[in-house]
């Protein structure tokens, strides 16, 4: 059952969530999940549980004909709707930038057009599929917890419903961020470690593993259904983080330097990837490398006039509020990538 459980503390966390969403959005407090065992009792959500049925189901992508039709998958962010984060807003307009254009008029609601800053187009906010007009199509989707998977078009609504994409706020399962609690929770199992940090205790490890490895099968039933459709599966994901971890398959974990299984108590827990999932020729590839990374470093340093050694906090917020995704030096491997 979800925890219906609140107290001060909860209810200070979500005034907090409030300022990610973006008006005329918003926050529907029940969709707060603060913990993995927050996000495990998600599933059984009405909202969250009619959108897995939608996507495992009845989404259907929209494509037109193309020779490479690209399914670019991105990672979800704290600002909701993703695409008016820094992050989507840096990815989109380099793609703009590269002749991609869109195919429709699917916009975000008008009074987030106003708000948006140069230098950044209008059509980074449109939500269509896009086209080069050279015979390559992107469609742009989201991997996202609780959703496991987002398509660019319904991120604002879906079946003349309003989308849980816009209305939601998860950073229950980054375990280094130090606040993937939930404390007020009677299961959990977190320690304080400061005033502002805990450490998972055996409660929350257990809920990861089944979190996570729940979100990659649906991730990986969702691609069995329509990853036909597509030439090219792309994750363009962080490094390290959960996202890139809800894709790898277990050959692929130790070259990306992410973790296999998960201790908890005396069982090694696997950590299960929506590529082990997949057939050969539906599995997903997961972008930029480390040595894409690497090179990035190596790259931006010598924009920046600098040594390598001191670029590690411009390197890691790509440049401004976003994350490494975000640089001119990793976005350079999306563009030849899905341009050819």
């Amino acid at each position: 059952m979800l925890n219906t459980v609140t107290t001060d503390d909860r209810e200070t966390r979500i005034t907090e969530s409030r300022e990610k969403i973006q008006a005329p959005f918003e926050l529907d407090p029940t969709l707060c999940l603060y913990s993995p065992q927050d996000n495990v009792d998600s599933l059984e959500h009405p909202r969250i549980a009619h959108w897995i049925d939608y996507i495992l189901h009845r989404y259907e992508p929209a494509l037109p004909q193309a020779e490479k039709r690209v399914l670019l998958m991105m990672p979800c962010t704290k600002t909701k709707p993703y695409p008016f984060s820094s992050e989507h807003q840096a990815i989109n307009s380099r793609l703009l930038a590269e002749g991609f254009a869109p195919v429709g008029q699917t916009y975000l609601p008008e009074e987030l057009q106003d708000r948006l800053e140069p230098p950044f187009p209008r059509d980074v906010l449109n939500l269509s599929v896009l086209s080069n007009g050279k015979g390559t199509v992107i469609h742009r989707a989201v991997i996202s917890e609780p959703m496991a998977l987002v398509p660019y078009e319904d991120i604002a609504e879906y079946e003349d419903r309003p989308s849980p994409a816009t209305a939601y706020d998860d950073p229950g399962l980054f375990e280094k961020r130090g606040n993937a609690v939930a404390p007020w929770r009677a299961d959990s199992t977190a320690t304080r470690v400061s005033a502002t940090r805990w450490k998972w205790g055996e409660e929350e490890k257990r809920a990861y593993v089944l979190m996570h490895n729940e979100m990659a099968r649906i991730l990986a039933d969702s691609l069995k259904r329509i990853g036909g459709y597509y030439t090219d599966r792309i994750a363009w994901v962080a490094p390290g983080l959960t996202h890139r971890s809800f894709v790898l398959g277990r050959e692929e974990r130790s070259a990306h330097n992410v973790p296999a299984y998960r201790k908890v108590g005396d069982a090694r827990l696997d950590l299960v990837g929506a590529n082990d999932h997949l057939p050969e020729g539906l599995k997903i590839e997961a972008l930029p490398t480390t040595d894409h990374c690497k090179d990035a470093i190596r790259r931006l340093a010598a924009r920046l006039g600098t040594d390598e050694s001191k670029v590690g906090g411009v390197y890691s917020r790509g440049g401004a509020n976003a994350t490494p995704l975000a640089l001119p030096e990793l976005l350079d491997v999306l563009v030849r990538r899905v341009s050819g």
